[in-house]
């Protein structure tokens, strides 16, 4: 990530999280409060670091930080990655809630929205919009 768009997210409340491997720095992942939820954002473990449990590791740190949903958006080609997070009890929503979801708590051009999916934790799930959530949390 280039220095200049690291400064934007952590101006916009990005808080990063790392995990080493061998004294190397070998998997990040961002956390941003939005509104009523919490974004995953920014998770990337390093190709040589992958399979030891790191991604694991800090998904579950992070999520434990936080007592509200936790919303996770990533490329729809990214299988490997929305496999990742459903192994880990995330589940990808429709195309009409992803929509909803991105226009509601993320930042993103159309043509990021057409090419992304949302995965939801189990705070999140059973809520059938933004609308609804949002009456059970007032």
């Amino acid at each position: 990530m280039p220095a200049d768009e690291l400064e934007r997210e952590l101006a916009a409340g990005v808080v990063f999280w790392g995990c080493e491997d061998g004294g190397a720095l070998a998997a990040v992942m961002g956390l941003q409060d939005v509104r009523d939820v919490t974004l995953i954002r920014h998770a990337y473990t390093r190709t040589a670091s992958q399979r030891r449990g790191l991604g694991a590791a800090l998904l579950a740190q992070l999520t434990g930080l936080t007592e509200r949903p936790v919303l996770i958006g990533t490329w729809k080609a990214a299988t490997w990655a929305i496999a990742f997070y459903e192994r880990h009890g995330f589940r990808r929503v429709g195309e009409d809630e992803t929509r909803e979801l991105l226009a509601h708590y993320w930042t993103v051009p159309e043509r990021q929205v057409e090419a992304s999916v949302v995965l939801v934790d189990a705070r999140w799930r059973g809520r059938r919009s933004v609308a609804a959530h949002e009456k059970g949390s007032a």
